[in-house]
Formats: C-alpha cells, structure tokens, sequence
C-alpha cells in the first residue's frame, strides 16, 4: 500500500517522442536533464530512446556519466560544464560536450589527451539569448581554438549549435532574428574548416512550430513529457506524470474555523477537511497555499491555506472523504483531474517548474507502461 506517489508513464513518453519524430526530418534529442524533468533520468531516456529519439541530452558531466552506468550507449550531449571538471571521463565515455570558450576547448585537449581519444564537441554561439555560448565578439577566437584543436586531432568540432528564447511565443520577432545569427555563425565556423554534422537550434516549441530552425537536429524538452511549451496548445501531446496521496485524515469542523498555519484561511460554514501527506518537502510549491487545486471523490478543491512541509488541508465541504481516499494533485486529466498546467496557473510558474519538482522529491515513483516492463 502506497502513501503518496508520483506515477509515470513511460509509454506516453515513447508516443510523445514518436510524434515528435514525426514533424521533423531532424533527429531527436530528448533532454533528460533534472532527473528527466522529475521523470526519472534512466527510465525516461529509455522511454525516449523507444519512440525514436537518437539522442540524449543533459546539463551536467555527472547526468551523462549515469546514463553511462545505466548502460545507455545512445549519443549524450552534455552542455552546462564549469571549469576544472573531470572532463577525461566524458572523453572516454564516449560523450559529446559542449564548449562556448577557448578556456574549455583547452581543457577539452587536455582532456583528450589524458583519455587517448578526440574529443567530441559542440561548439555554442549566443544568437540572442544572452545566457550561455559565445557572443558574436568571441565567436571567431572559440572557432580558431577548436579548428586548431581539430588539425592537432585532439578534438572534433562535430556540432554547432544555439538557444532560441522566444520559440514558445510564435511570431516573436526574436525568433527569425536569431535564426539568421545562427546562419551567420555557421557560415562563419565553415571559413575555419569546421563544418560539422549536427546543427541544431530548435527546442520543443520549435520543433512543433518553426520547422525552418530544425538543421540536422532538434532539441526535445519539456513536449517528451506530453507538456505543451505554448499556453494553450496541446499538439495532441499526452502527459506521462500524475502526483497523488491518500488522505490520512478527513474531519468535521464548525463554521469560522481557521486551518494551518497562520489561519490564513477559515471556513465559511460546517465542513469536511482533509489532510493530505503532501507538502514542500516533496514538491508542492508553497505558492499553491489557498490555490492548488487537488481531486478527490467527485469534487476538485482548492487548498485551504498553507502548504506545510510535509502536509496540507483541503477543504472538501459536505463530499464524504475518507481516510485513505486518493487525492490527486495533478494527472493527464482524463478523470477530471486538475493539469500540471493547472497548478501553473495555479500557483505562477510554468509546467516545466510543476513536474520537475515533484519527481525530484522524496515521493516514490511508479512507472507504468509496456516500456516500463
């Protein structure tokens, strides 16, 4: 028997991917990152890998190394790689890495040297997101650093690529904006002799959207996990996560009681609550106090006042809930269930925010699914 759990399925991953796979001529690359966005790293990649994915992608040199030990022989990129890291293990687990330096193109030699085997890089060009990669300024010294690393055959420049910031707004000016950066620093890179085999520039909005950024690969995100990036548009995607507890406790309570702490909130007439062991410990945003919505026997309601770390009430009214009844926060909605994009909405934030906090909490997960098997 299970208190709170958050279950997955892998076979909605798999279908999404597919689908994916469909639109584009590109290949795939699914970023698993974050624990798969609170999917589970593994489990997810293995999910991706069955609809057709043909790559990998994670921010951190550690996430690439466990899909490794998992036995993950699928092409990983790596992309979010301080200085100073143990990049020789990247190099001779056979990961591609990501450079937007000259710094980290000779740690990358260093590293090749070290492991007896090129390594494998993909060089970034900032086209407009001002986050990482190389600024336009800096873009011809990364590329005569790698182009020389190349001829020494201690490195290959095997892609190039870019992040777009405006994909999930379609129209935005931005998008057409970075593209023809993303041209310009291709053409670039080609005056270098470095012409490499995987262009990529588009995330999960544009990958459903914009099939004029695909290049030879497209960068999957938060759509593997059958969330939408664009408000109000759901591509036929189907959610793999749903968060549910049993409620431990259901009580009467008079009018004009107030519930957890602070009483921020109190109830307006004779009442059920329940308690849910479900809180911030595990996932729940304290912003979803007196907001998030939660299903249970017929009825959704809201939270009745704080999320505490490891709890919260609802308010139920006149609904007979018991202990032990399943109260579900958040599903693909084919029982009526609040959305991950509910409790976004709900609470502020996004659906990536939703999922990824919740799978990256101490509630066990439950995969299902014929991938699952």
């Amino acid at each position: 028997m299970w208190q709170a759990e958050v279950r997955v399925d892998l076979d909605a991953i798999r279908d999404n991917v597919a689908m994916l796979r469909a639109r584009t001529s590109a290949e795939v690359l699914v970023a698993v990152k974050a624990d798969g966005y609170g999917h589970g790293l593994v489990p997810a990649g293995r999910a991706a890998l069955a609809g057709g994915a043909a790559w990998l992608g994670v921010a951190t040199l550690d996430e690439a190394l466990a899909l490794r030990r998992a036995g993950v022989e699928a092409p990983v990129l790596a992309w979010l790689l301080s200085p100073g890291l143990p990049l020789h293990e990247g190099v001779e687990a056979g990961i591609d890495l990501s450079a937007a330096t000259t710094g980290l193109v000779d740690e990358l030699v260093a590293a090749a040297r070290r492991a007896g085997r090129p390594a494998r890089v993909h060089l970034k060009l900032d086209t407009g997101l001002a986050r990482g990669g190389a600024g336009v300024a800096e873009w011809p010294a990364l590329l005569e650093a790698a182009a020389k690393a190349q001829a020494g055959g201690d490195l290959e420049a095997v892609g190039v690529w870019s992040h777009l910031a405006c994909a999930d707004e379609p129209g935005h000016e931005s998008i057409d904006r970075q593209l023809a950066a993303f041209h310009e620093g291709l053409a670039l890179a080609a005056t270098y002799g470095i012409t490499p085999r995987h262009r990529h520039l588009a995330n999960s909005a544009a990958t459903l959207t914009r099939p004029d950024t695909h290049f030879d690969l497209v960068r999957a995100g938060i759509a593997a996990y059958g969330l939408s990036p664009i408000a109000g548009e759901t591509y036929g995607l189907r959610p793999a996560m749903t968060a549910r507890a049993r409620v431990t406790l259901a009580k009467r309570v008079p009018a004009g009681q107030g519930v957890s702490y602070g009483l921020t909130y109190t109830t307006s007439r004779e009442t059920t609550l329940a308690v849910v062991p479900l809180g911030y410990g595990d996932g729940v945003p304290r912003h979803a106090s007196s907001a998030g919505p939660v299903r249970v026997g017929g009825t959704t309601a809201r939270i009745a006042g704080r999320v505490c770390m490891d709890q919260f009430v609802i308010d139920v009214g006149d609904e007979p809930v018991v202990a032990g009844d399943v109260a579900t926060l958040f599903g693909p909605g084919d029982d009526g269930e609040p959305t991950a994009d509910d409790w976004a909405a709900a609470t502020g934030t996004i659906n990536y925010e939703i999922v990824t906090r919740f799978g990256s909490s101490r509630v066990p997960r439950h995969y299902v699914g014929e991938v699952a098997r």
